[in-house]
């Protein structure tokens, strides 16, 4: 077919306070994967909800199919021309079931009703395809966020698209899963379908695309073919400039155990339906050291993290914090109040107060740091604390009174990131602590984390990337199926032996002895 599928022709959009996009060009031909790439805060989302209908540009025009698209147009209408939009954070509705996220406004009839027969047996297939076995029938609510992931992406295949936008598709799936995408992405390319790829994971670009658009501060920077590019290129053109992922050297080594965690067991129904049941999980964590937690999507990692924050039940076990003998923490409050902050894995759904500031949600466990005779918020303490922490993690907004909810995903995670900063920590759990953030911003979210466990916090990181979880960590525990099925010292980790103890079970592990 001649000519591309997508043409954008010098795009223009301004907020107040901010020039989100200035003259930005994108062109994505028939059957090709396109990697639209650019720091947090360089214009991505804003040109996605442009495409999708969900915002009209200033200035410019988008043809599709060499047609123009109606700015007045609604996602809908979008939709049904043949452009669909995997967004970051997800638009499923949690109290219907996976068959009818799929299907909604598209139900198939059967003599003027919905045929719920062959609407099930429809999504099934659809599910089928990209290996996720789950009832069609099961409430969204009920899946975890990879699952969840995995079902937006399986609503745009239903529909019959020519493009298919796809806003950071792989940031809560494991190894195994971005395979089966990335299966099923060549075969909408062998069909035809485009597809617009936004990831931060540059690694995945040489992997799965075939030509890329790189955006910096709201401008056009770059256009090239994948095959010519390597991945510090890539890098170069996003943030204007090198970027070292080298872990700075350790000043001092770990210090006394600060928690101890002994025989932690959680049937399934304990922290929600889809949740992995635990089975006598025991381990220690030291104060200065950075603790990485490796595993499979459903290993039981973010189920132990809950718990150990109280925000979901135990049903046996026993937690020390510092010495002392406690039962599992009840709620954040009391674990907030005995040193641990948590940075929860769906920022959306559990971590932001999308109606509110950045400042309230900055602020807000910590409201006692800043409180002006108990009952009084000190707004000059709480500016400078937002100014400090803006500044520090480098987050892009118009400013402290913005809505949390007009941020970029990267720039969100960055406030939940200075929220548990701000309040000392003696324990600071972050989990995946840069999903959808930046390569520039990566570098500089590591480099925090470590300035921390050298201030002595104790350090637990959850992450899908096993790069991330080497580089950060000094002991890594790996996680099978709600069991410790390892621990390895930081020099002796390596990819392929840390998927070996993810997939494959070892015997029971002696329970560790308490350092006091």
């Amino acid at each position: 077919m001649a000519g591309p599928v997508l043409e954008v022709r010098n795009i223009h959009k301004q907020f107040p306070g901010v020039k989100a996009l200035d003259g930005v060009h994108l062109h994505v031909e028939h059957g090709e994967v396109h990697a639209l790439l650019g720091e947090n805060g360089a214009g991505k989302s804003t040109l996605l909800k442009i495409l999708s209908g969900a915002q009209a540009a200033d200035q410019g025009e988008c043809l599709l199919d060499g047609r123009p698209l109606d700015p007045a147009d609604t996602p809908l209408q979008r939709q049904r021309l043949g452009l669909v939009t995997i967004y970051q954070e997800f638009n499923l509705l949690p109290f219907m079931s996976i068959a009818e996220n799929l299907y909604i406004g598209r139900e198939p009839t059967r003599r003027g009703l919905i045929d719920w027969k062959r609407m099930r047996a429809d999504a099934r297939a659809t599910l089928a395809d990209l290996g996720l076995q789950v009832d069609p029938e099961r409430e969204v609510r009920w899946l975890s966020v990879a699952q969840q992931q995995m079902v937006e992406i399986a609503r745009a295949m239903t529909q019959s698209a020519k493009l298919i936008i796809m806003d950071e598709p792989t940031a809560a799936l494991s190894s195994r899963e971005v395979e089966v995408l990335h299966g099923v992405i060549r075969s909408l390319k062998i069909r035809g379908v485009s597809v617009v790829y936004v990831t931060h994971r540059l690694a995945e670009v040489k992997q799965i695309c075939d030509s890329f658009t790189v955006l910096r501060d709201g401008r056009f920077v770059a256009r090239g073919a994948v095959s010519g590019a390597e991945v510090g290129d890539l890098v170069r053109l996003m943030v204007g400039r090198d970027v070292e992922f080298v872990r700075r050297a350790r000043q001092a080594a770990a210090g006394a155990t600060v928690m101890s965690v002994k025989g932690i067991c959680a049937d399934r129904g304990s922290g929600g339906q889809h949740a992995t049941a635990l089975h006598d999980v025991s381990l220690d964590v030291r104060a200065g050291e950075v603790l990485g937690f490796a595993g499979l999507v459903g290993a039981g990692r973010t189920e132990l993290a809950r718990i150990l924050f109280g925000a979901d039940r135990c049903d046996r076990g026993v937690l020390y914090l510092n010495g002392c003998e406690l039962r599992p923490l009840d709620c954040p409050t009391d674990a907030i109040d005995a040193g641990l902050a948590l940075v929860p894995e769906d920022r959306k759904q559990q971590g932001c107060f999308l109606e509110q500031s950045v400042s309230r949600n900055m602020t807000l466990p910590g409201l006692k740091q800043i409180a002006l005779w108990r009952f009084f918020v000190d707004e000059r303490r709480e500016r400078e604390l937002v100014d400090h922490y803006s500044r520090a993690l480098g987050i892009r907004m118009a400013g402290p009174h913005a809505n949390i909810g007009t941020l970029s995903g990267g720039n969100q995670q960055k406030v939940l990131l200075a929220r548990c900063m701000a309040l000392n920590p003696k324990i600071i759990i972050v989990d995946e602590p840069t999903r959808g953030i930046d390569v520039g911003a990566k570098a500089e979210v590591h480099q925090l984390l470590c300035g921390m466990a050298e201030r002595g916090v104790a350090v637990i990181v959850i992450s899908s990337e096993l790069p991330e979880v080497m580089a950060l960590s000094d002991r890594i525990v790996v996680f099978r199926e709600g069991r410790v099925n390892g621990v390895v010292a930081a020099q002796d980790a390596s990819e392929a032996a840390l998927m070996d103890l993810m997939a494959v079970e070892r015997p029971a592990m002696p329970q560790p002895a308490m350092a006091m």
